[in-house]
């Protein structure tokens, strides 16, 4: 069995960003059309008014302060209130491989890598463009890559998941150089018509090299010791948008099919799952968690995050598990790479640290890993 490391990782940043006043404006906007639309049902009982949003109630419900967008001229448009993107022939490359062949260039590079080196691409991300070929295979192609591809949905745990599968393909010999990527394009899921959910998402992509330990040549190599999934089925996180709903004959005025949740019971359900999740993982190592020098944690709520590392080591500090939801919001899968890529130069060789994420399903997925 070889000894697996994480040898570079990469981030696509979209070009644009909404903050919460600009978001807030627009979704008031559409409340106020919506409400004189439908005046006469509100006045007579049989519809209830929508309610403004605010910055106010954001940064409390969340700590988010922004979001990076593909396109926001077509969220910000109270007519719309989703993005416009343009239709890509089948000979093109599709929007979600372009981000992720972005975000792989800058992983090879750091890991020292090309595309010929990888002889497997994982493609995991909270929703896929399209069911078929592959987004996988597309990107292996666009990479010049070798091996095989496939996909994997897991909500946000999707990436921590994709590593494990990695590690393990790595370790047993199938495989010897892997590119895990995270295209979320969450913006085209998000209902951010809905007051509870419309600030949640922002779009990104992350990619993360995993390869043998006798072959890596990064400088910033970060040895697998363990990883640990689990799941749970809950229905306070949904997606019912695919391929059936327009056999289902729905009702054209009900409430979009893309993203929503219960936050509420999600918040108080899974803040000690993930907690005991990451526990007994260390327990298994023979580690506590007062030892990990950093937690890297999925990244959708502040208060969620700070909760999780209370019931760990105590206190909560931006240096224990760094924060980068206030400037990228949730990123679905990408949430906790985006923490790992951007927060661990300091850490010093010897030093553990732990990725996390946890999201619908109930899933959540954790990676021990030490700096080289």
């Amino acid at each position: 069995m070889h000894s697996v490391v994480i040898s570079g990782t990469g981030l696509y940043q979209p070009p644009h960003t909404i903050t919460n006043a600009e978001l807030v404006e627009a979704f008031n906007s559409y409340v106020d059309l919506q409400n004189a639309r439908f005046a006469s049902d509100i006045a007579a009982g049989s519809r209830p008014a929508l309610q403004h949003s605010s910055v106010e109630f954001i940064e409390k419900a969340s700590g988010i302060g922004q979001r990076y967008v593909l396109e926001k001229t077509g969220v910000l448009d109270p007519q719309r209130m989703y993005p416009r993107f343009q239709e890509r022939s089948d000979d093109q490359l599709s929007l979600m491989a372009e981000i992720a062949v972005a975000a792989a260039h800058e992983a090879l590079a750091q890991a020292g890598k090309t595309g010929a080196d990888i002889d497997m691409v994982l493609c995991a991300a909270s929703n896929m463009q399209r069911a078929y070929p592959a987004m996988a295979v597309e990107i292996q192609q666009a990479l010049g890559a070798g091996g095989y591809g496939f996909d994997m949905n897991v909500a946000c745990s999707s990436a921590t998941f994709a590593i494990e599968q990695a590690v393990n393909a790595v370790r047993c010999g199938t495989a010897q150089c892997v590119l895990v990527v995270n295209p979320e394009i969450t913006s085209a899921h998000l209902e951010w018509r809905d007051r509870d959910c419309h600030f949640i998402f922002g779009d990104v992509c992350t990619a993360v090299i995993i390869e043998r330990a006798d072959t890596a040549t990064s400088q910033d190599a970060w040895e697998v010791l363990g990883t640990h999934l689990a799941t749970q089925f809950s229905n306070n996180i949904r997606n019912n948008f695919g391929f059936m709903n327009r056999s289902e004959d729905s009702d054209p005025v009900a409430r979009d099919k893309t993203f929503r949740q219960e936050g509420r019971k999600v918040f108080k359900e899974v803040v000690p799952i993930a907690a005991a999740h990451i526990q007994a993982h260390l327990e298994k190592m023979d580690q506590t968690p007062e030892q990990v020098r950093r937690y890297w944690l999925h990244q959708a709520n502040l208060g969620m995050n700070q909760l999780v590392l209370k019931k760990l080591v105590g206190e909560a500090s931006a240096d224990r598990a760094p924060l980068i939801l206030d400037e990228f919001a949730n990123t679905a899968s990408a949430g906790s790479i985006i923490a790992f890529h951007k927060h661990r130069a300091d850490l010093l060789a010897g030093d553990t640290g732990v990725i996390c994420s946890f999201g619908a399903g109930y899933s959540v997925g954790s990676v021990v890993v030490r700096k080289r």
